[in-house]
């Protein structure tokens, strides 16, 4: 008798032998983590929702256009482009979309199951796996996540017809199979609290106690900020938000009510939950992080409304965050209905192993169809999250990074915080214990830097932290963000400081290069360096970044050849915050983005009124008029054992061009077309 485990030998070799010449290997994966055991073979008759990616058209020019609109000296600067002109500008050509389409039929996908996205970037139909395995000469077997228990079909390496590659960039399920960082903060940095307060609260105007607790008043006269007065209904303050942190209305009166008494109890952001979000909770004790952006952004905007973008259902935000996703791209499928199907860079949509997936049949999941399009963007959008380059697929952030590119062309800003890590995330002295690799200092003596994403994209802008030290006014000059943390305890040297650095995947920008040529030139690191940028790899859209050989026998420990980061900074200690219940003041580069989100959409206000345009990317104009901008020259970055760098007179990695003033980028920007 044969066993059905002969059988399917039999088959697996039968299949691979059976690869026509006319077919190449797509995509293959070389190296599994040992997170991911592989189990049975798919199910013959299983149905699989097969997504395949289409490439998109025009993306060489898509860098160039962008400046076309945002560079000062451009004739066509604010002259943002509609959805629907993104839209034909790159979508796949007909060519592609009807080449794959024939294909799938061909090979036996009924013409009927095959649905096209109104984009045309992608093609989803269902099929049983061995038609799957049939029409891709791959092998499908149920890979098991060891930490989650999740389990996900996929297969070591696939095949399609020579003459129809170079329409597609990737197909899923595939190859993909994903090891994210295993930290407890879920594959995301994001704020941490201070320790609670429980003295007498600080007066709400005092400009006294600034180095001690920063309160919408210390901020106002830090920056310069006056009040505002308008409120455009198409300028709502955008907020994104994941990970469990929904905000309190009972939170925000406290807040309003000890340090904006002009803005009425009661007020609260407008919610948009995308796949199942939960932007409220009527339980303070159940209460998250998130109200500190609201309340930090509120007394800068109002009577501006603010938006918050709650991503992905309690599931996802709980559990299956830590191995599928960040939240970015729901967001982005959200607000930009192309790109749930759009492919790049060997990647099309939501990529499973790494985003979530819906319906999502679980507890507490989004038991509906991936919300694509649903939500218009704000015209800017505050994140306070960042991750690591090195532990997210090099094909996935350039796919993304478009996306930005893609949306700021249409005039939104995007303004992200720039982690709390210094040069890198702390060392992997406890492994097993949360803060091991890939994440933390790279390279096989943990000293190699780990730059921040998506901060590295050069069509974000990144907000970098400083602080009032102990003992000064805010008259004093500001020092770089630097306060030990509650990792200490299990890491040495573990503070939380500015994240800065440079890419391995994005190279300098060139509204970027003369600020690092000066900085280069003038305040060279003594650090050694190396300068080979990590690239994309067609036949596997899945490849991470590899420090290590990218750094080769240099020595260095930080890419010469990368986009810097971070833009600016704000400051990002001691602030003024109800936590739940509770008055505490908290610490963290997430405190920094949304004060300078919420001015720039207050510049955004001004410019509404006077029937100008938003600013939408602001970086060209940032690195033309960094006078703007208060230069921070005090203090450092350290990580990975390692001083990091140090904040010098003009751009550095570690406060970017400085922090804001208010006054002076207002005129500036409202002298713009």
């Amino acid at each position: 008798m044969v066993t059905s485990a002969a059988i399917l030998v039999v088959a697996s070799i039968t299949l691979a032998l059976a690869v026509p010449h006319t077919h190449v290997i797509h995509e293959q994966r070389d190296v599994t983590s040992p997170r991911w055991a592989k189990r049975d073979r798919v199910v013959p008759e299983k149905k699989l929702p097969m997504r395949i990616a289409l490439a998109q058209s025009n993306l060489d020019t898509l860098h160039d256009l962008l400046m076309d609109v945002s560079h000062p000296s451009s004739l066509n600067y604010g002259k943002h482009w509609t959805a629907d002109e993104v839209g034909d500008r790159f979508q796949p050509s007909s060519e592609a979309v009807d080449a794959v389409t024939n294909w799938l039929i061909d090979g036996g996908i009924p013409a009927q199951s095959i649905v096209q996205s109104e984009n045309k970037a992608w093609l989803h139909f269902h099929a049983p796996s061995r038609k799957v395995e049939a029409l891709l000469h791959a092998d499908y077997h149920e890979y098991q996540d060891a930490l989650t228990g999740g389990v996900l079909p996929a297969c070591e390496r696939y095949h399609v017809p020579a003459d129809i590659q170079k329409h597609i960039d990737y197909i899923h399920p595939g190859i993909r199979l994903v090891s994210p960082r295993t930290n407890p903060s879920g594959g995301i940095e994001k704020r941490a609290i201070g320790s609670i307060v429980t003295e007498k609260l600080p007066s709400p105007t005092s400009l006294k106690t600034c180095d001690k607790a920063v309160t919408a008043a210390c901020i106002a006269a830090l920056y310069n900020i006056t009040e505002g007065r308008l409120a455009n209904p198409n300028n709502s303050m955008g907020i994104f938000e994941s990970e469990l942190d929904p905000w309190n209305q009972v939170e925000l009166n406290r807040f309003f009510t000890a340090f904006a008494s002009r803005i009425p109890n009661g007020t609260h952001p407008i919610d948009h939950n995308i796949d199942g979000g939960m932007a409220r909770t009527n339980n303070i004790s159940l209460a998250g992080p998130e109200s500190t952006d609201i309340q930090l952004s509120y007394p800068i905007v109002y009577p501006q409304s603010i938006t918050v973008f709650n991503v992905d259902d309690l599931h996802y935000q709980s559990e299956a965050n830590d191995t599928y996703t960040w939240g970015f791209n729901t967001l982005l499928d959200a607000i930009d209905g192309s790109y749930c199907t759009y492919k790049a860079y060997g990647e099309k949509g939501d990529l499973l192993g790494i985003d979530p997936t819906y319906p999502d049949p679980g507890p507490e999941g989004y038991n509906s169809t991936l919300q694509c399009g649903v939500f218009k963007p704000t015209n800017v959008i505050s994140f306070s999250y960042a991750g690591w380059e090195a532990d997210v697929p090099i094909s996935y952030q350039l796919r993304q990074c478009n996306e930005f590119a893609k949306l700021a062309l249409q005039g939104t800003t995007f303004v992200f915080a720039s982690g709390d890590s210094g040069v890198g995330d702390y060392p992997d002295t406890l492994p097993g214990q949360g803060f091991n690799g890939p994440t933390g200092c790279l390279g096989p003596d943990r000293n190699i830097y780990n730059p921040a994403w998506p901060l590295t994209c050069p069509y974000v802008t990144g907000v970098g932290g400083t602080q009032i030290n102990n003992g000064d006014t805010i008259y004093d000059p500001q020092h770089v963000f630097f306060q030990p943390f509650e990792p200490r305890k299990m890491y040495k040297n573990a503070n939380g400081t500015s994240g800065g650095g440079f890419s391995n995947i994005h190279p300098i920008p060139d509204y970027q290069k003369k600020a690092l040529d000066t900085y280069f030139t003038q305040h060279n690191p003594p650090q050694k360096s190396y300068c080979k940028l990590a690239t994309d790899d067609p036949s596997n859209p899945y490849a991470l970044p590899n420090l290590t050989a990218l750094a080769g026998n240099t020595g260095g420990v930080y890419n010469r050849a990368g986009r810097g980061f971070p833009d600016v900074a704000a400051n990002a200690v001691n602030i003024a915050a109800f936590f739940g219940p509770d008055y505490l003041t908290a610490s963290g580069t997430s405190g920094a983005a949304p004060v300078f989100a919420s001015i720039i959409n207050r510049i955004n206000e001004e410019r509404l009124a006077m029937g100008k345009k938003p600013v939408g990317f602001i970086n060209p104009v940032l690195y033309q008029h960094p006078e703007i901008l208060t230069d921070i020259t005090l203090g450092s970055n350290p990580g990975c054992y390692q001083p990091g760098f140090n904040a010098t007179p003009g751009w550095d990695p570690v406060t970017g061009l400085g922090t804001p003033n208010f006054p002076k980028m207002l005129e500036l920007w409202m002298s713009l077309p």
